[in-house]
């Protein structure tokens, strides 16, 4: 275990302090303090632009115990990370171990996270802290040390898409068949689930007007923060409903559908962060199970009249993707791409080609 262990605490909007040990960089942070219920995946997790701003409580007791991989490429992505760098605001865990065994493991969680900046606790009481986030809801939270205090801070305030997003086009690939992503915060595995089917992915900014590039179908990314934010983006999206090209939404993508569609979105209490919840295809009652992490959701009450609920949340009911009733535009909550989680939705994309074709 590490040798010298500094004190930590987790401070709550509410006036509640978690006291443990620091791991990873040792500087003060704050931003918006949610759960993820995963039991695996944790490289992924960090990396995942959604979690931009947000301080990251694992629930699952014992993380570290397979390190983390190398910072490989593949087709100019990181290979074993869902973007190119931590976008965690923190990290708060109940057990950490620096004594890592994968054999593929080039440092511990802890020498990666000092890499990044990236701060974390240990020692915490997860189930607890959960629980009150889960009678309360997302709650404003920062990480201090000693005597040291910042304000607390709300991230979702801020255009958090426009940060997490590239700034000029990327292309991967040459092939026949090509698709646009809207890179509103992008996870590496959907560009990846792309080039498996021998597709070209041109990747664009989140506010680029992507209606310019013939392309044979329209991705709209996964991203943190607000939808609302995303003007730019809703306004480009609003111009190509009124065209055929096939749009697929993964996340917040399938919000900002939803809201150039007329619907309307809203936060949810929690949030949905796992990669065990249950989905419902409407008509078909077929449950999926899904890897999930956002904030916000679609209003199905709102939905055009030539939109439907495609999908539902068997926990709360909550929307889980729409679908246009006879244009080839649908948007799911979940992540088809997984990583972490289940991959039992990735047939999605498969649905998605059939469309273009």
């Amino acid at each position: 275990m590490r040798q010298k262990v500094q004190s930590a605490k987790l401070v709550l909007k509410d006036g509640s302090v978690f006291q443990g040990q620091s791991f990873g960089a040792e500087n003060a942070v704050a931003g918006e303090v949610v759960f993820n219920t995963g039991m695996i995946g944790y490289p992924e997790s960090l990396t995942d632009p959604s979690y931009r701003g947000q301080i990251l409580v694992l629930t699952y007791p014992l993380i570290g115990n397979y390190g983390v991989l190398g910072d490989d490429s593949e087709e100019n992505l990181s290979k074993h990370f869902e973007s190119e760098k931590i976008q965690v605001q923190g990290l708060i865990l109940s057990d950490y171990t620096d004594s890592y065994s994968h054999w593929n493991a080039k440092r511990s969680l802890s020498e990666w996270m000092k890499e990044s900046n990236i701060p974390g606790i240990c020692g915490i009481d997860t189930r607890e802290l959960t629980k009150k986030l889960r009678k309360k809801g997302t709650m404003l939270g920062k990480i201090v040390y000693d005597s040291e205090n910042i304000p607390f801070e709300d991230p979702n305030r801020r255009n958090l898409a426009a940060e997490v997003s590239i700034e000029t086009p990327i292309v991967y690939r040459k092939s026949e068949k090509k698709v646009v992503l809207v890179d509103c915060g992008a996870k590496n595995n959907i560009i990846r689930a792309f080039l498996r089917r021998d597709l070209t992915v041109i990747r664009v900014p989140w506010d680029y007007d992507f209606m310019k590039e013939k392309a044979d179908g329209i991705i709209l990314s996964n991203g943190p923060g607000d939808p609302k934010k995303c003007e730019e983006t809703i306004e480009n999206v609003r111009k190509a409903l009124s065209q055929t090209t096939p749009i697929l939404g993964i996340c917040l993508g399938s919000q900002i559908l939803g809201l150039a569609a007329g619907a309307d979105t809203y936060k949810l209490k929690y949030g949905h962060r796992s990669q065990n919840q249950p989905c419902l295809e409407m008509g078909t009652k077929r449950c999926y199970i899904t890897t999930q992490n956002h904030g916000y959701t679609i209003d199905s009450e709102t939905l055009p009249e030539d939109w439907r609920e495609w999908f539902f949340n068997n926990n709360d009911g909550t929307n889980e993707g729409i679908i246009h009733i006879s244009k080839p535009f649908f948007g799911t909550q979940f992540h088809p791409e997984a990583s972490p989680g289940p991959d039992d939705t990735e047939f999605l994309f498969d649905l998605f080609l059939r469309a273009m074709s």
